[in-house]
């Protein structure tokens, strides 16, 4: 074991745990899904008791699409920011992806500050995570070290070319999620570390046999940023706007997605309850949530992120009743308005958005022909 290279993994984890709350704090609130709106249709709402938030995913049920996404683990301090976690979706029932878990394959003796995951949550969804870079034998042995129900593989091109430290070897990545995914034996979402993934991104993703993808557009967490500034020298300041947004990516993947039968899961600049159903109104599934998570976790403590969650499950219950949402995959029937940056991408995208105002024209038709 190289204890020099274990050292300087261990250290980068702290330093992405304190750069993240770091721009949790300091992060500005405009985003790219202000320029998505829900059409207000008066007569819409439905009985606030008859809403449920669960939902399907993986041939199975969430209690909400919600969940924890990639955080930590592999350090001291990250290893009991994952026992906290651990507690919080024990009490809340959120899913929730451990970070990425390449440290352990390095020193087993970090196992502990991943596996704490399923040891305080014993019947909670836990995703494994590694990079692509990982081999078959290494994606098994992260998701049997924490009894993992599936695997979340990373792509981070951008944020390796910043790292000081990172990997500037990428061609091999499609080889290794082909044959991961078929081997590893659980569902494999393969993501962005929010950067974003683009229609073309996903159809190739399909054709390696990928059937989840987390888009993981830029908004959130910027891992740019973060390793820009774990640098003494060489500035990559110019990359910080690297990649596209959660919403833009999930208005490129749409059409590909559904004709390549890929379930989509989205994260990365996810503010509160109303972007999660804004994200689930433009395709996806399920919302991951890590910064915003983390930056209540750091100042207030695990009874105030539990309740935070509770907030914004019964807020987004709330936004599916306006929109006579039973369920929240019904959002995808809501009429949506998209302007401003994300209709300008998806002009230039030569994609055709007006449908998305229009979707509940056959209900509203039904209802003049009664």
């Amino acid at each position: 074991m190289n204890h020099a290279n274990v050292t300087t993994s261990a250290s980068r984890k702290d330093d992405h745990v304190r750069l993240a709350t770091e721009q949790a704090d300091a992060r500005q609130q405009p985003g790219d899904f202000d320029d998505v709106t829900f059409m207000h249709h008066a007569l819409a709402a439905a009985d606030f008791d008859s809403v449920t938030t669960e939902t399907q995913i993986f041939d199975g049920s969430w209690g909400s699409p919600i969940y924890i996404n990639a955080m930590t683990g592999g350090s001291a301090s990250t290893g009991r920011i994952n026992e906290s976690l651990a507690r919080v979706v024990a009490e809340t029932g959120t899913a929730i992806a451990s970070g990425s878990m390449s440290h352990l394959l390095k020193d087993e003796a970090s196992a502990s500050t991943f596996t704490s995951l399923r040891k305080l949550n014993p019947n909670g969804f836990v995703f494994a995570n590694l990079s692509a870079n990982a081999t078959v034998a290494e994606a098994r042995r992260v998701v049997d070290a924490v009894e993992a129900n599936a695997l979340q593989i990373h792509i981070n091109s951008a944020q390796e070319i910043v790292m000081p430290e990172g990997d500037r070897s990428f061609g091999h990545w499609t080889e290794n999620i082909a044959a991961i995914v078929t081997a590893v034996g659980v569902p494999v979402v393969v993501k962005e570390v929010g950067f974003g993934l683009s229609a073309e991104t996903v159809a190739q993703l399909a054709a390696l046999g990928v059937r989840y993808v987390d888009v993981s557009g830029r908004g959130g967490t910027n891992f740019a940023a973060i390793e820009n500034a774990r640098r003494d020298q060489n500035d990559y300041a110019a990359l910080l706007s690297w990649g596209q947004s959660t919403a833009n990516c999930l208005v490129d993947v749409a059409e590909t997605a559904e004709r390549e039968s890929v379930t989509v899961l989205a994260s990365g600049g996810v503010r509160g309850p109303l972007d999660v159903a804004k994200a689930l109104s433009l395709g996806s599934v399920a919302v991951g949530v890590a910064g915003g998570f983390l930056h209540v976790l750091q100042r207030e403590g695990e009874a105030a992120l539990i309740a935070e969650i509770h907030r914004w499950n019964a807020q987004l219950r709330a936004i599916q009743a306006l929109t006579g949402a039973a369920r929240p995959s019904d959002l995808l029937r809501s009429d949506l308005l998209i302007t401003g940056g994300v209709a300008e991408f998806a002009r230039l995208r030569g994609i055709d958005i007006t449908h998305y105002a229009q979707r509940g024209a056959h209900k509203r038709r039904s209802l003049h022909d009664g």
